[in-house]
């Protein structure tokens, strides 16, 4: 899937490149280093982070910008908070049944 947010932060790397995004453009330079990875490896990062675009890069001249585009993270934030709904009324029932079975022993 080639614009799969869950997909482009499962990776490590790939977090932290957004999570560095996330306080503005920066050079992929800046954007990517320190990550103790060979060039092509933070390519591939890039790339997925891309395709799902999470990521949107801006060439002028020989210069490459990231930027943040969050709204395909917000469609997964939206879908993990509606898992936690979800969730938290069926351990709400489960809770209580547990006591109700307590109180009748």
């Amino acid at each position: 899937m080639a614009n799969d947010p869950f997909r482009a932060v499962a990776h490590p790397i790939r977090r932290g490149i957004v999570e560095r995004l996330a306080h503005g453009p920066a050079t992929v330079g800046v954007a990517t280093r320190g990550f103790g990875v060979s060039k092509p490896t933070i390519s591939k990062h890039l790339k997925v982070l891309e395709r799902s675009g999470v990521v949107v890069r801006t060439v002028t001249g020989r210069s490459h910008r990231l930027a943040l585009n969050v709204a395909p993270l917000a469609d997964a934030a939206d879908w993990f908070d509606h898992q936690r709904a979800v969730w938290t009324r069926m351990f709400d029932a489960a809770g209580d049944v547990l006591a109700e079975r307590e109180e009748q022993r």
